[in-house]
């Protein structure tokens, strides 16, 4: 059995980030036909802040995501704040989007992640293949991405990487319903259970960024997990297959660090049991 407590941030930095960060508000877009992930294209990557005048930050912006996490770049803080995780199955949107697939629980419905006494509710998760966030200059296969928020708005994601291998247990609960959805802008209403989501060993990369789609909000405190996990080559096809994308990606390219320190959280003792 999964265990409930996860151990990620130092109080003291965490207290740092609530008081000097102020919350990211805006939400991703939920239709993605407006903006797409062609390198030279007028709706592409370097375009997209030139699309709609709110979105002006994916192009201006100084904390931007995805980002490359380089060990010999960042800081390491074995001593980490306990934490818990408190999800339940909850009724949720399976949507497709354009470019991907989000599943949707309605707030607080889903449970919660708990950090030094604060609440961030589970909203959504989506995939990007390939990864977007790369380790060491390293690209994986796809990646998850949970995004959680409390009621003022303050945004978290916990980013998860895999790589081909064993089929992922969580995208074993939603497959199934895939197919129907393949069509852009359907939806339909399944439950499923967020404790399915599997975190892996207690590290992770922490550091302060923004959305990777539309609008590209920054002040987004980023959390990525530094043990690949694998995800079977037939799930991650049928993500892509579901949306009828022609390109081969729906991930936005590496941005500039622009000096932000990148945390690495640890404890070596302490491992999630699946």
């Amino acid at each position: 059995m999964e265990k409930l407590v996860t151990q990620i941030f130092l109080c003291s930095f965490f207290t740092i980030l609530v008081l000097h960060f102020c919350p990211a508000l805006s939400d991703e877009v939920e239709d993605e036909s407006e903006f797409n992930y062609e390198q030279g294209s007028e709706k592409g990557p370097d375009r997209w802040g030139e699309i709609r005048p709110e979105w002006s930050t994916c192009s201006n912006g100084t904390l931007q995501s995805p980002i490359d996490l380089l060990d010999k770049r960042v800081e390491v803080i074995s001593h980490l704040e306990i934490t818990k995780r408190n999800y339940k199955p909850s009724n949720a949107t399976l949507k497709n989007r354009g470019h991907d697939i989000m599943l949707k629980w309605n707030s607080g419905e889903a449970g919660y992640i708990e950090i030094n006494g604060t609440q961030y509710l589970i909203q959504q998760c989506h995939w990007h293949s390939p990864s977007e966030h790369t380790i060491n200059g390293n690209k994986f296969d796809l990646e998850l991405h949970a995004v959680h928020q409390t009621p003022t708005g303050q945004t978290f994601v916990f980013g998860i990487l895999y790589q081909f291998g064993e089929p992922d247990p969580f995208l074993s609960s939603v497959e199934d319903y895939l197919e129907e959805i393949s069509d852009t802008g359907e939806e339909i209403i399944v439950v499923i259970d967020p404790n399915k989501i599997k975190i892996g060993s207690q590290r992770y990369y922490n550091y302060i960024g923004s959305l990777t789609t539309p609008p590209c909000t920054e002040n987004v405190v980023w959390i990525v997990a530094s043990e690949i996990r694998t995800v079977s080559r037939e799930q991650v096809s049928l993500l892509r297959v579901a949306v009828h994308d022609d390109s081969d990606t729906n991930a936005r390219p590496i941005q500039e660090t622009n000096g932000r320190t990148v945390k690495l959280f640890r404890d070596d003792k302490v491992d999630e049991e699946d």
